[in-house]
């Protein structure tokens, strides 16, 4: 379909911390829209019924104080499933917040099929976009001139990730387009994280390329790290062929 007409879900939960199965949603707000207008919208703090840590705290501002007396998950779940229908759903870094909802609706015994719908990473396309030097929501939001929109909160984040997924789209004419472009592993050439964040992939130690490698990261930093890997193997061995001094 073509994306001027297609209706897309930006979604967005804020929580206790980063664990889908053991955290829960203390804040999650959707939007229903297309390129030229808000169809819906809906928001909502979230008792989580346990205390927030500190550490989550600083990052959204949400107090336990705050989600006290809120509607429980179970409530609000049925209203957002509703809106979310079997739209495309994209948000940053998404896939935390759909399996954070679906595990949160499989302990409330809430009937969902969030896992089934398609989805689409705006920090991927950031990634495949490659002009933000760092591809954070905030930095995105600077790169392209888009208002603020007040503090870290689901609703203020859902509003700009709409924008800044409507400027990563601008080269893409269809849905198609876009699916076909993020089915395949997307070359990153500086670090996102860990101690040599913001660093090129190239002059990171190959000792910690290695290390990297074998761990559970998501599939366009792995994909890199190990393009990277072979590139010095070849580089190695065309320097080793090349040296008629190596045997003597």
């Amino acid at each position: 379909m073509g994306l001027e007409r297609q209706k897309f879900i930006c979604l967005d939960c804020e929580t206790t911390g980063l664990d889908p199965k053991n955290d829960r949603i203390i804040e999650i707000a959707v939007m229903c829209f297309d390129q030229d207008q808000v169809y819906d919208q809906m928001e909502s703090l979230i008792d989580p019924g346990c205390e927030i840590p500190p550490t989550s705290t600083a990052i959204h501002n949400i107090t336990s104080e705050m989600t006290k007396g809120k509607p429980r998950i179970s409530e609000i779940l049925p209203l957002i499933l509703e809106m979310i229908g079997k739209h495309i759903i994209i948000g940053h870094g998404i896939q935390f917040d759909i399996d954070i909802l679906a595990t949160a609706a499989e302990r409330e015994q809430v009937s969902c099929s969030i896992r089934g719908n398609l989805f689409l990473d705006t920090l991927r396309l950031a990634r495949l976009y490659g002009e933000s030097p760092i591809n954070s929501l905030e930095h995105l939001r600077k790169h392209f001139n888009i208002p603020m929109e007040g503090a870290h909160r689901a609703m203020s984040d859902v509003i700009v990730n709409k924008e800044v997924f409507k400027r990563l789209i601008k080269r893409y004419k269809t849905t198609e387009q876009l699916f076909e472009v993020l089915s395949k592993p997307i070359f990153m050439n500086t670090m996102p994280l860990g101690k040599h964040k913001g660093r090129l992939l190239k002059d990171i130690p190959l000792q910690y390329l290695q290390w990297m490698a074998n761990k559970d990261f998501d599939q366009d930093l792995l994909y890199s790290v190990r393009v990277e890997i072979k590139r010095r193997k070849k580089g190695n061995s065309f320097s080793q062929a090349g040296n008629p001094f190596l045997n003597l």
